[in-house]
């Protein structure tokens, strides 16, 4: 395996793999604990294709756990720690978790499991015990090694399996075309802000620990944290979704100096604001690359690289081209491909995509179709490939038949100097069916009223996207991808049962 060539050709540098808190491991340390963890699982009686349930806060025993998985054959579940535990007991159920690590103060949440649980406080001493012998167990691409659980905003959470393939598909990509889009350089320093629960986390530790890079997990996000890390460090990569990126910036600590090492920004996961891209390009003054994917696609299908990012270029508004030897298509309801500029369901092609959802071929059949994961989000492309998005698809409003997305109006909004954050949601309406409702975050201390905000619009937006209404709220709920918890700011609006759309 490359972890096993890596911690050879590191042995006498002593580089650090993964850093979180006051752990930290070598190359040759990561790949030691990876093997007495597969050996440790297989002495658990778990055969490959066995899944292997995580909870609990970041750390480099997470990581080696995926490592560990890896070698053994069985499937990481990594289970978000915001959940409820009855959302997590449905995770734990559908996935068929045979082996629980959990961090004690979250296993006293759930109750009695009837499943072995190893205590992430006792992991250490746990797969210790066992040689660290190179594991037997020799994976395929095709194998899988990771099954995450989509976010849940509209029913249950579906289990995405992935495999190793999805991990370095996009790598191999760029390698064989010769393109630096997401590149590592030797000494490279990764800073992982987006959770490991998550695929970006996931697959961005991926990419900088095949590179041999020294990776940098934070416990937790905290944006303070993650600047302090950066300036003691000198972290030179950054992966974050766009929400991260603005507490970053707006942390005091922030200064030029502070932030001098960093030589990349790699952003995705939710849409970015005109004002944020730009705010950003200017006070770091680095090379910056968002990343376009989901969850099915193996994270990241479609790129806008470094030499994309020109202030004031209208390619700032797409979210890029997709990566080589990958494809991209738009198509209308009747599924049949749409021309440049038209705006329809946008299709991905990808080396990386899923084997399946967990144990539902009739939702896999439909988001997988002869190669492409249907994406359920909308948007067109231009002439020269630029893929362009407009929103989730059922987050379309409809106000008197005419198609409205809510991220063209939030991206509106949010270039207000007042704003914080924003989400727009649609609510009912006798007469036209559908009204615009926006419901803004301010920033401390600034100011805005409802009046001020409608006529900030009417500059920018047709009549009929400008929102009706202005909601102030304390916060914008998101998930820890940084998306918007849209149904939660619908519920108050629209009936616990029936249609949601008028």
């Amino acid at each position: 395996m490359i972890l096993a060539e890596l911690a050879r050709t590191h042995a006498d540098s002593g580089v650090i793999a993964v850093r979180c808190g006051d752990r930290a491991l070598t190359y040759a340390e990561l790949d030691a604990a990876s093997n007495r963890i597969a050996a440790a699982l297989r002495a658990a009686g778990l055969e490959p294709g066995a899944r292997v349930g995580y909870l609990g806060l970041e750390s480099v025993d997470y990581y080696a756990t995926l490592l560990g998985c890896a070698k053994s054959g069985t499937v990481l579940v990594p289970i978000n720690f915001r959940l409820t535990a009855t959302e997590i007991g449905y995770i734990l159920a559908d996935s068929g978790t045979a082996l629980l690590v959990v961090d004690e103060s979250m296993w006293a949440a759930l109750g009695p499991l009837d499943i072995p649980v190893v205590l992430a406080e006792e992991f250490p001493r746990w797969y210790g015990e066992h040689p660290d012998n190179e594991a037997g167990f020799a994976p395929t691409a095709d194998d899988a090694v990771v099954q995450l659980y989509t976010s849940g905003t509209t029913g249950l959470p579906k289990g995405v399996v992935l495999a190793h393939r999805s991990f370095f598909a996009v790598r191999e990509a760029l390698a064989e075309a010769g393109a630096d889009w997401i590149d590592w350089r030797a000494g490279d320093i990764g800073l992982i802000g987006i959770p490991g629960f998550h695929v970006g986390g996931l697959w961005w530790a991926t990419q900088g620990l095949a590179a041999g890079a020294t990776m940098i997990a934070m416990p937790r996000f905290d944006a303070g944290t993650a600047v302090a890390l950066i300036a003691e460090l000198g972290i030179t990569t950054v992966c974050v979704v766009p929400s991260m990126l603005r507490l970053m910036l707006d942390d005091p600590a922030a200064t030029p100096a502070a932030l001098a090492s960093v030589r990349k920004v790699v952003y995705g996961g939710s849409p970015i604001s005109e004002s944020l891209l730009q705010t950003a390009i200017e006070r770091l003054g680095c090379d910056f690359a968002q990343i376009y994917g989901l969850t099915e696609t193996g994270n990241t299908a479609i790129c806008l690289p470094p030499a994309a990012h020109v202030p004031g270029s209208p390619l700032l508004r797409a979210a890029g081209r997709c990566y080589p030897g990958f494809g991209v298509k738009i198509i209308g309801s009747d599924g049949a491909a749409l021309a440049p500029g038209e705006v329809g369901e946008i299709c991905l092609r990808t080396p990386g995509h899923m084997l399946e959802y967990w144990n539902r071929p009739e939702a896999t059949a439909e988001a997988l179709v002869d190669g492409w994961i249907h994406t359920g989000d909308a948007g067109y492309l231009d002439d020269d490939g630029y893929l362009y998005l407009c929103d989730r698809i059922k987050d379309m409003i409809i106000v008197a038949g005419e198609n409205i997305y809510p991220a063209e109006i939030e991206n509106t909004i949010a270039k207000h100097p007042a704003v914080a954050d924003v989400a727009v949601i649609g609510t009912p309406d006798e007469r036209f069916g559908e009204r615009v409702h926006a419901c803004v975050a301010l920033r401390p201390q600034a100011t805005a009223t409802a009046r001020e905000l409608f006529l900030f619009c009417r500059n920018e937006l047709a009549a009929f996207k400008i929102p009706s209404r202005f909601e102030f709220v304390d916060r914008v709920p998101r998930n820890p991808s940084g998306k918007i918890l849209r149904r939660e700011l619908r519920d108050r609006f629209w009936p616990a049962a029936g249609r949601r759309i008028n």
